[in-house]
């Protein structure tokens, strides 16, 4: 459908609807550009600070991939007239405290009765024009790496179903209300070595540095993002599932059969484009395709970078793993073993 509409023109667009890429960008000046994001999501929390925290990580998240920092957002509410204010005002305190911990002012927003509750953000940062990671520059040879567990989705169906122990959903509350800041920050600590490394380094992080790829793992699941990174970049991927981390419960879930309407629909989407070896069990290909709510990231870099990668990340308590590696065009475009 987007692909029918008119091209834009203007030559500040560096990055526009019409690519892979998680954020669109817009150049300011030779310093500075702005990057633009929005989400919003359905309540995945019972407590409403909780929903309100996950829902602003959530929308923060495509900025830190992009390689941005976020300054500012305004809030996107769907309310119900049936539900009391006190439950929509829990919902704002979270986010907004979230959103301080970002660094990102909260400036505005705007809200409109809904049968159904929704909340989330739209979201502007700025980067150097320079150093935008895209989700178009894996390149065969580099390794893929992922900065946070799988299973939010099949978790959260299982919430719902009173199918999940309390403190499996614990860790899945922490993990989505967790910042994918630490991550990126970790990636900037190690592009800014390459440029620092001397004569033959690159200045640019856009994929001429240690750092060729970036997108976040949402709704489409790993597979379906690892998916428009590989089509994008004109590469094809191979992914160890046993290297794949996943939060407490999530096998278990799965395989109880918790299976939000998304991953089946991602698994319709995504499945012609994916190999499995037989011996990846049913319930690794589901968490595989399962939707994630505020996932990690998704990194493709040379494997020179990845122990300063890891050392960078470790520092920030982030408990990234090497998932996968990229390999040259092939059919089909993932390959699962």
């Amino acid at each position: 459908m987007l692909s029918r509409l008119p091209r834009q023109t203007d030559p500040n667009v560096l990055v526009g609807f019409d690519t892979y890429d998680d954020a669109g960008v817009y150049l300011l000046n030779p310093e500075q550009a702005m990057v633009q994001t929005v989400d919003i999501i359905t309540p995945i929390a019972d407590d409403p600070a909780v929903f309100g925290q996950i829902a602003a990580a959530n929308s923060l998240s495509d900025i830190y991939a992009m390689g941005g920092r976020p300054l500012s957002a305004l809030s996107i509410v769907c309310f119900p007239a049936k539900d009391p204010p006190e439950l929509l005002e829990a919902i704002l305190r979270g986010g907004l405290e979230k959103m301080q911990e970002g660094a990102c002012a909260v400036i505005g927003g705007h809200s409109l009765r809904d049968e159904e509750l929704k909340f989330g953000y739209a979201v502007s940062g700025i980067v150097h024009p320079e150093r935008i990671w895209r989700n178009t520059g894996a390149r065969p040879g580099d390794l893929l790496l992922l900065t946070k567990p799988l299973g939010t989705g099949v978790l959260a169906t299982a919430l719902k179903q009173e199918g999940v122990l309390t403190e499996h959903m614990a860790s899945a509350m922490a993990s989505m209300m967790r910042l994918n800041r630490d991550a990126a920050e970790a990636l900037h600590e190690v592009a800014a070595a390459a440029r620092d490394g001397g004569a033959g380094q690159s200045q640019k992080d856009d994929g001429s540095g240690p750092i060729h790829a970036v997108t976040d793992i949402t709704g489409f699941g790993l597979l379906g993002h690892a998916r428009e990174m590989a089509a994008a970049s004109g590469v094809s991927f191979e992914i160890d599932h046993q290297r794949v981390p996943l939060l407490p419960g999530a096998l278990e879930a799965a395989h109880g059969g918790y299976l939000a309407g998304g991953l089946k629909n991602n698994r319709d989407f995504i499945g012609s484009c994916t190999g499995f070896a037989d011996t990846v069990s049913e319930d690794y290909r589901n968490l595989l395709f399962d939707p994630q709510t505020s996932g990690g990231l998704l990194v493709s870099l040379v494997p020179e970078a990845a122990p300063a990668a890891f050392a960078a990340m470790e520092r920030r308590g982030v408990a990234a793993r090497v998932i996968g590696r990229v390999m040259g065009k092939a059919s089909p475009l993932l390959q699962v073993i």
